[in-house]
């Protein structure tokens, strides 16, 4: 009985509702036949319908496009932030690349600008003996040592003296056959003679074992040093050629100098060995290079004397020639006449 009450309630439900649905169709074929009427019968009113209808949709449009606008912008905020993490290891990769490749690229122009001085250097110089690798320098060591990869095999002797571009870095102290050892210019056992740039004053260069050099004066007096003046090698000794920049004065004590070496052989990896620059300093007198001779000077000749001279004790040629520079000033006459 319940069942049988509830049916026809349910039944009358759904025939509203198809009721209802046939008749918003019956609205829809009729509205969608008096549309086709007005375009068939005036175009022009149909278009007037269809910019009111425009004008009626369009803020529902613009609305409707704001919130897909809203939606995609959350959607595409919400995968950039999942794609953040992958995005950032990927450019943290990449940068890490470039920094290697920077310093890689950094690492060889250097060294190509110290091996194109090297080379210059070598071009210039007349007395090279080779070009070593610095493989070692015991610069921390009570002993000023660097280790070079060159040996008798290459001409390397002991007494040489080993530069760079920068500056003086020794001279050779032992040597093996593919090996040989220098003794830097701060070693305490390492004598230099220098001279000043700005005036010439000679000085000589001892090594004070703690990577520094003592200047001393030749002269006494004054200290004759500034405070950045440069030195250079004089020549005297034999062993190391001229002009060869060897430190800069860095502090004053006293009657003598502090300077720092201008050649670091911790900052380089190549250094020039040459030969010494008179071989008889540091060998037998037979190395010595044949010098060129003075031309001889010719005396002025003398007045030939007349005759009967050459016999007189007080006759002296060189009193007989003729000084320019020296003025005769003649006696002073009186006014009597001479009888």
């Amino acid at each position: 009985m319940a069942l049988g009450k509830r049916r026809p309630g349910f039944s009358r439900r759904a025939q509203y509702g198809r009721f209802i649905g046939l008749v918003a169709a019956v609205a829809g074929a009729l509205f969608a036949a008096l549309l086709l009427f007005v375009v068939i019968v005036n175009p022009s009113a149909f278009s007037t319908v269809r910019g009111g209808a425009l004008d009626a949709t369009g803020p529902v449009s613009a609305g409707g496009r704001s919130i897909g606008w809203f939606f995609n912008a959350i959607g595409d905020t919400v995968s950039n932030y999942f794609r953040a993490g992958s995005q950032n290891d990927r450019l943290q990769r990449e940068l890490a690349e470039a920094r290697r490749e920077l310093v890689a690229r950094q690492a060889l122009d250097y060294e190509n600008r110290r091996l194109n001085a090297l080379l210059g250097l070598a071009r210039q110089s007349d007395d090279e003996v080779t070009l070593a690798r610095i493989v070692g320098s015991s610069f921390d060591a009570p002993q000023r040592l660097a280790t070079l990869s060159a040996g008798t095999s290459a001409g390397v002797a002991p007494g040489q003296p080993v530069r760079s571009p920068d500056g003086l870095i020794g001279r050779v102290l032992e040597t093996g056959r593919w090996a040989s050892r220098v003794l830097l210019i701060s070693d305490g056992s390492s004598n230099v003679p220098v001279r000043l740039v700005r005036d010439g004053t000679p000085a000589l260069a001892v090594g004070r074992g703690d990577g520094t050099i003592e200047l001393r004066t030749l002269e006494v007096g004054q200290n004759p040093f500034r405070r950045g003046d440069i030195l250079v090698t004089s020549g005297i000794g034999g062993i190391f050629p001229p002009n060869i920049p060897v430190a800069m004065v860095s502090s004053l004590q006293g009657d003598t100098a502090i300077a720092r070496p201008l050649a670091d052989p911790a900052r380089m990896d190549y250094a020039l060995v040459l030969r010494i620059y008179q071989p008889a300093a540091g060998g037998s007198l037979g190395d010595a290079r044949p010098q060129a001779a003075a031309p001889p000077v010719a005396a002025p000749q003398a007045p030939a004397p007349r005759p009967g001279q050459q016999n007189n004790p007080l006759y002296q040629p060189a009193l007989q020639q003729q000084r320019p520079d020296l003025v005769v000033q003649q006696p002073a006459t009186t006014g009597a006449p001479p009888r």
